[in-house]
């Protein structure tokens, strides 16, 4: 498999009042009350069915602004070296990035959502409802980001001009 490539066309396009990244907030919990629209293209818009009756969606998207893959980054709420994996930073092989946001009505193909941490105008590529069943794990570890204290996660994940 390695070497192949596979290609995505947007279902969407997401539009939030974020225009740069650096002021940007860098996931949705630091975004609260931060309101967007999900404009979902016409052949896509009878996959909406039935969405209304959830709370959350995951966003998938397409980081589409310049950024040059790195192995090693540092990581927004820490400034020591973190391999890209181990984070949720832009600058990945496939710059493919997810958000969970609140749904907070329908109107067709357009989603009105809260808590949106995305740059306007970024592609969509899929959404998925959030499930508690299957998307809560209280048993669940998170590495590095376990070091790091609320404060200073509160502080540096809001980044808002």
């Amino acid at each position: 498999m390695e070497g192949q490539v596979y290609s995505f066309r947007p279902i969407g396009v997401i539009h939030s009042p974020h225009t740069m990244a650096k002021n940007t907030p860098i996931q949705p919990v630091y975004a609260q009350g931060i309101e967007g629209t999900v404009e979902v293209f016409g052949a896509f818009e009878e996959g909406l069915q039935d969405l209304d009756g959830f709370s959350h969606l995951h966003l998938f998207y397409l980081f589409n602004r310049d950024c040059t893959p790195k192995m090693l980054v540092a990581p927004f709420l820490q400034d020591q070296q973190r391999g890209v994996f181990a984070t949720r930073a832009p600058c990945r092989p496939n710059p493919l990035g997810m958000s969970l946001v609140r749904l907070t009505r329908r109107e067709g193909g357009i989603l009105h959502v809260a808590d949106i941490d995305v740059l306007d105008g970024t592609p969509l590529l899929d959404i998925k409802p959030y499930v508690t069943r299957f998307d809560t794990r209280p048993d669940a570890r998170c590495g590095w980001q376990d070091e790091v204290d609320e404060e200073t996660a509160e502080r540096r994940g809001r980044r808002q001009d």
